[in-house]
């Protein structure tokens, strides 16, 4: 997650931007499928078979079907968006994803890795109108706890945020997210918008919880910089 819950002074932020936040990353969206181009989400899966192992069949012979779909036609881009979601799913489930810590596993982070392959090949066929919903699943794919890789967060964030009615959260992702990218002209731009649209009072406490956001990806970028 993008913020830290446990400073005081930052409650009332949370109860503004939060609850948008933790809906755009996660959460509801990935366990129940709310919205997205495939049927039914994780849980669905998980509690129509009864074990991780069945699930985990489930899974795959969903993704053999699509693979077989996209190879026989690459343009069909629902059958890439669904692959792509389908992937990110099970990137998210059984010992791809540590619950415990909030971080993909080795092995979370190679299915990630195909999950961009499909995006990104769902992207280049120009879809009139790209999937918010995938491309909200891609934002976590692309974050702190997956790929890192920001620039793509960026471009999916920003397909999110054209899909929906502007708001504070979206745009202080977004602002989070470019800064993370080292794209400053766009994260300022974002912030900027994001404090236009919050209320007056909270303008403040807004920017000083963009900015912790920000800082806690440097400290992670300078952590991995020195252990490398």
């Amino acid at each position: 997650m993008l913020f830290d819950l446990r400073g005081r002074g930052r409650r009332r932020t949370v109860q503004v931007i939060y609850a948008t936040l933790a809906l755009l990353i996660g959460g509801g969206l990935v366990f129940f499928g709310i919205g997205g181009a495939t049927s039914g989400g994780l849980l669905d899966a998980i509690k129509g078979n009864g074990s991780s192992s069945s699930s985990n069949d489930v899974f795959n012979q969903r993704v053999q079907r699509l693979e077989q779909q996209v190879r026989v036609n690459p343009q069909n881009e629902a059958a890439w968006a669904d692959l792509t979601n389908l992937r990110f799913q099970v990137a998210t489930s059984g010992e791809n994803y540590d619950q415990t810590n909030g971080v993909y596993t080795d092995k979370g982070k190679s299915v990630l890795r195909q999950a961009d392959r499909s995006w990104q090949r769902y992207l280049a066929l120009n879809p009139k109108s790209p999937d918010p919903t995938t491309a909200n699943l891609m934002v976590q794919a692309y974050g702190q706890s997956g790929l890192q890789n920001y620039d793509k967060a960026v471009q999916a964030m920003e397909i999110v945020v054209d899909s929906r009615k502007p708001t504070s959260a979206l745009y202080a992702q977004l602002a989070v997210l470019a800064h993370a990218a080292g794209q400053t002209r766009k994260s300022t731009l974002s912030q900027d918008k994001a404090l236009s649209l919050a209320p007056k009072a909270q303008r403040k406490q807004l920017q000083q919880t963009i900015q912790a956001a920000e800082s806690q990806f440097d400290a992670s970028k300078t952590q991995t910089t020195a252990s490398g």
